[in-house]
C-alpha cells in the first residue's frame, strides 16, 4: 500500500487531499504541528511535525512514499513559505519521497493572460507572486539535481470543503443566509476557481499515473472559469431565493491598507478579481484521464452545505452593511 504523508493536514486544502487519499485506499499520515487531526480523516494516522524544523519533519515524514505539501502561512506571514519548502525538500530527500504541491497563478502577475496554458510564461508582479516562482524555482533545481521529483498541479480559487479561509465562505458566501450575494469583482468577469474535492481527486489520479509523468511536472487543473453571475444563479438554487447583489467594498481596503496589514496584503492581489483568467490544460486529461469537474450548480450546493447555508429563508437583516476585513480575516 502506497504511503502518503500530508502536510498542513488541520487545513481545508490538506483535510480534503487526506479524505480523497483515504477514500482510495492509500496509507495516510496526517501531519499537523500539534499531532490532532479532524474527525473527518478517520483511517490517517495522526503524527505532529513542526514545518519550520527541518529534523521535525523528516521525522514525521519517515517511510512515506510520497509528501502532499499543504503548508500555507497566513497572508501576513509569507516570509515562512520558503523555509517551509526547503525543509519539506529535506524531507522528501531524507525518505525519497515523491513531493505533490498545490500551484496557484500568482505566478503570472498582472495584467492577468486570459487563458493560462502549461506554457504561459511567469510574470510575477507581486511580492507572493515572486515568492511562489521562487518556491517553484527550488523544486525544479532540485528535481534536476536528481533529489526530489516534484509534481504541481495548478488551480485557481477554492471553494468547497470544511473549514474556513477561502474567498467563497469569507466573502461570496458570508452573508447568504441574511439573502446577499457579495461580488469580490465585476460581477460578469471570468474567474478561475476550483471545486476542492475535484482537485483532491486529481491529486490522487496524478498519484496513481506516475509513470506517465517526469521528474518535475507542472500541470493546470482547469476548474470552473465563472462569473458571480453565475455562482449567484447556482447559490440561489441551493438555498431556494433570490439574492441581492452586492460588491465588496475595495476602497474601505485601500485606504485602510497602511494601517492594516492584512488589507494591505489582500489590496496587493486585487488585481485577480478585476482581470479575467481561466486555467486551461493540454496535458492533464491525457495523463489521469476525464479530469475531476462536479457540474457548478452540485459544487455550490454543496460548498454551502459545508459553511452551514443550506437552504432556508433568509434571517431579518440590518441595513446594509458592508463585509469589511479585520486583523485575522473577514468579518462577517
Amino acid at each position: 500500500m502506497t504511503r502518503i504523508a500530508i502536510l498542513g493536514a488541520n487545513g481545508r486544502l490538506g483535510r480534503v487531499v487526506a479524505k480523497a487519499f483515504i477514500d482510495a485506499g492509500f496509507d495516510v499520515r496526517a501531519v499537523t504541528r500539534t499531532g490532532n487531526v479532524p474527525a473527518e480523516l478517520k483511517g490517517a494516522t495522526a503524527v505532529a511535525g513542526d514545518a519550520l524544523d527541518r529534523q521535525s519533519l523528516i521525522q514525521a515524514t519517515e517511510g512515506v512514499d510520497i509528501i502532499s505539501n499543504g503548508l500555507n502561512p497566513i497572508y501576513t506571514d509569507w516570509g515562512k513559505c520558503l523555509p517551509m519548502a526547503e525543509n519539506v525538500m529535506a524531507a522528501c530527500h531524507a525518505n525519497n519521497a515523491l513531493h505533490l504541491f498545490p500551484g496557484t497563478v500568482y505566478n503570472y502577475g498582472s495584467p492577468m493572460p486570459a487563458v493560462i496554458s502549461e506554457d504561459t510564461p511567469f510574470h510575477p508582479t507581486t511580492e507572493k507572486g515572486r515568492i511562489r516562482c521562487a518556491m517553484e524555482d527550488l523544486f525544479r533545481r532540485e528535481a534536476e539535481a536528481g533529489r526530489v521529483r516534484t509534481i504541481v498541479l495548478r488551480a485557481g480559487d477554492f471553494f468547497g470543503g470544511t473549514g474556513s479561509g477561502s474567498w467563497f465562505d469569507l466573502v461570496v458566501a458570508a452573508k447568504i443566509n441574511k439573502g446577499i450575494y457579495t461580488a469580490p469583482g465585476p460581477a460578469d468577469l471570468v474567474h478561475e476557481w476550483a471545486y476542492l474535492p475535484d482537485f483532491a481527486v486529481g491529486f490522487v489520479a496524478l498519484a496513481r499515473t506516475l509513470d506517465k509523468l517526469g521528474s518535475y511536472e507542472a500541470l493546470n487543473f482547469p476548474g470552473h472559469a465563472v462569473t458571480d453571475l453565475q455562482i449567484k444563479a447556482a447559490a440561489e438554487k441551493a438555498v431556494g431565493y433570490q439574492l441581492k447583489m452586492t460588491s465588496m467594498p475595495w476602497w474601505v481596503l485601500r485606504a485602510g491598507s497602511p494601517f492594516v496589514a492584512m488589507w494591505r496584503e489582500i489590496v496587493s492581489m486585487s488585481y485577480l478579481r478585476f482581470e479575467p483568467h481561466q486555467l486551461a490544460s493540454t496535458r492533464l486529461e491525457g495523463i489521469i484521464g476525464e479530469i475531476p469537474h462536479t457540474p457548478l450548480d452540485q459544487a455550490v450546493n454543496k460548498a454551502l452545505q459545508d459553511i452551514g447555508n443550506a437552504s432556508r429563508p433568509p434571517v431579518a437583516r440590518p441595513p446594509d452593511r458592508a463585509c469589511w476585513p479585520d486583523e485575522n480575516g473577514w468579518a462577517q
